[in-house]
């Protein structure tokens, strides 16, 4: 590269940028604080290093994260990038705490949605137990006389409280 053309890496460092610079495709000169905020964390010699050591089509990520990491470690020396994780854990911790607590809320208003059918299927079946005809043989008019007697005394019992039906 011409000297007008310098990497933001090769102007830091007040040197020459050759055509194999392997600092020029992640820190173009228009963003020059970005190298100086890696170059203040991992140094210059140690970012060249961890970048020749990636093939080509990892760099770029590498660069980002170098990035990043420098520019979370600048604006908050103690935690760095970790604040910021720790931050997105308790957001997720959040989250599924909240979807638990809407699953248990569903789960409940279906039963309750189950509970309600049960009940009009039980006043159905004792209404339609007191229309019967008086003609028909006990046989007929109940095939399963245990169950539905047994219903029919569950219906009754949940319509009254002290003996009043309501």
């Amino acid at each position: 590269m011409s000297n007008s053309t310098r990497c933001a890496a090769c102007k830091s460092l007040r040197r020459r940028c050759s055509k194999d610079c392997v600092l020029a495709p992640y820190f173009p000169p228009t963003n020059p604080q970005r190298f100086a905020c890696v170059h203040k964390i991992f140094g210059a010699s140690n970012s060249t290093k961890m970048l020749e050591q990636l093939p080509l089509h990892l760099r770029a990520v590498a660069a980002d994260c170098m990035s990043f990491e420098a520019s979370s470690r600048v604006e908050d020396p103690v935690y760095g990038s970790v604040r910021i994780i720790s931050q997105l854990q308790e957001q997720i911790i959040e989250a599924q705490s909240e979807l638990v607590k809407t699953k248990g809320e569903i789960a409940f208003h279906n039963a309750q949605q189950q509970q309600m059918q049960q009940l009009q299927m039980i006043h159905a079946i004792a209404q339609e137990g007191k229309d019967q005809p008086s003609w028909l043989s006990s046989s007929q008019q109940d095939p399963f006389p245990n169950v539905n007697q047994q219903l029919l005394e569950d219906y009754n019992y949940s319509n009254t409280f002290c003996g009043f039906e309501f």
